[in-house]
């Protein structure tokens, strides 16, 4: 089948692209070229654009119109950046989304499939959250995220659109045939970091918050393979329309994650076994919208998708550190 990946360029995009063809489909690709990267669209059906235009819509639909659903996935992430430029992440991420929704329902093509994040979870005790834990975004990244679901929710239910909300935990490595990883030049997550230390871009990693009510007092995570992620993508569309019938509903949300929660210093310590050396460290107080953290009951993914996390912890970070070599030569840069 053909499936529409919107923000098909970036990191979590391309690689789901590449679990589709690996998978025997054809993935076609739609990006601005914001923040995605032109490399990850070679030998792919690309096209650069806004997801809000629904001129482009149109000439894709028509030109690929058995196009099966929609994984959408363009958005704006750095949770930091989004508490300093909070117009433009709700505009880009809320107001552009709400217009996508829109039109891929008027052109008949209502089936999506939408990148959510566990960002839009609150707080719980023992931290281990269902699809029905209670929400509480902390950020505007993660309100937006909150608000596109609950937009994708309202229109699948009074209208033809119907949608998978996919809660993503926390991404980690590459493509493991190294095809796609991150690809921004400073990555704001814990594991890009660690990584540039490794490579020496940063002088030393830092720890952002060590007072959480956690068992090391650093923050905790549930750290998924983004391979793990893009199969489940790959489940999502090819079993989604048998979703919808055993939900009985037009709109379900499911958790992606390993169902194991490690804490910061956790990964850090096993950074450090799989790349055989100390990297310098410190602590230092949290970042503007982060929290303690929480991971996935990923029982959901397992009854409805038939999905569950396969790679490890440790394979995440050799494929992270195996693609931080490997970049320059698809990027052009480390």
């Amino acid at each position: 089948m053909k499936v529409l990946i919107t923000g098909g360029a970036g990191y979590i995009g391309s690689t789901i692209a590449n679990a589709l063809l690996d998978t025997g489909h054809m993935p076609v690709l739609l990006d601005s070229l914001v923040t995605g990267q032109r490399a990850f669209t070679e030998g792919k059906i690309f096209y650069q654009g806004d997801i809000a235009d629904r001129g482009l819509l149109e000439r894709i639909f028509h030109e690929h119109p058995e196009i099966h659903s929609t994984v959408h996935c363009a958005a704006l992430i750095v949770v930091p950046e989004s508490v300093e430029q909070p117009y433009r992440y709700y505009l880009e991420n809320v107001c552009k989304s709400l217009e996508f929704f829109k039109n891929v329902e008027e052109l008949g093509y209502p089936r999506v499939v939408f990148s959510s994040s566990a960002s839009i979870y609150d707080a719980v005790p023992g931290f281990k959250v269902t699809e029905a834990s209670p929400l509480k975004p902390s950020s505007p990244y993660a309100r937006t995220k909150y608000m596109m679901e609950m937009v994708l929710e309202d229109l699948s239910r009074a209208t033809a659109l119907r949608g998978i909300a996919l809660r993503y935990f926390n991404p980690i490595g590459a493509d493991p045939r190294m095809r796609s990883g991150i690809h921004v030049r400073e990555p704001s997550h814990v594991l890009g970091k660690m990584v540039d230390v490794a490579l020496g871009k940063l002088p030393e990693f830092t720890i952002t918050g060590v007072d959480w009510p956690t068992r090391d007092g650093s923050g905790i995570r549930d750290y998924i393979h983004v391979w793990d992620l893009a199969m489940a993508h790959v489940k999502a569309v090819e079993q989604f329309d048998v979703v919808m019938q055993k939900t009985a509903s037009p709109y379900a949300v499911i958790n992606l994650g390993t169902g194991r929660g490690v804490t910061v210093k956790e990964l850090v310590a096993a950074f450090e076994r799989v790349y055989g050396q100390r990297i310098p460290q410190r602590e230092a107080a949290p970042r503007p919208g982060d929290v303690a953290g929480a991971y996935a009951n990923a029982d959901r993914a397992l009854d409805l998708l038939g999905w569950k996390a396969e790679f490890s912890i440790d394979q995440g970070i050799a494929s992270a550190l195996e693609w931080g070599h490997k970049r320059k030569e698809i990027l052009g840069y480390t």
